[in-house]
């Protein structure tokens, strides 16, 4: 038979996954934090809109396959709250999100809706 799995594979695992993000997977992950960190519901449509405000897509099926594709790494869980599908980092996503921000590979965006809310 095969040999067990070790943390360290677990750890390299983690590492191909993080490193094979893009900018918007990163930028779903930071906009969900900074959403909790505001106590504000950070949901699909509000990814979508601020994607297409930032030129990163024009497609709302875009958005969604980029959120789907972070909840099946685990990364983000998405609720349905009152008709809506509301994101929030997991402990893995805080922990990805960390090790990208870290590499410098991408810059933090601003979201138009969080930052209406952080207003009010």
């Amino acid at each position: 038979m095969g040999r067990e799995l070790t943390t360290g594979d677990f750890d390299k695992l983690f590492e191909l996954q993080t490193q094979r993000l893009g900018e918007a997977h990163f930028l779903v992950m930071y906009w969900a934090a900074q959403g909790e960190d505001l106590a504000c519901r950070y949901n699909i449509t509000n990814t979508f809109d601020d994607m297409k405000r930032l030129g990163i897509t024009r497609t709302k099926q875009t958005a969604v396959a980029i959120v789907e594709a972070l909840a099946a790494l685990c990364f983000i869980e998405i609720r349905e709250e009152r008709n809506r599908k509301n994101i929030f980092i997991t402990t893995y996503g805080a922990k990805a999100l960390e090790a990208l921000v870290l590499s410098g590979r991408f810059v933090p965006r601003a979201s138009g809706y969080l930052e209406e809310h952080a207003k009010t």
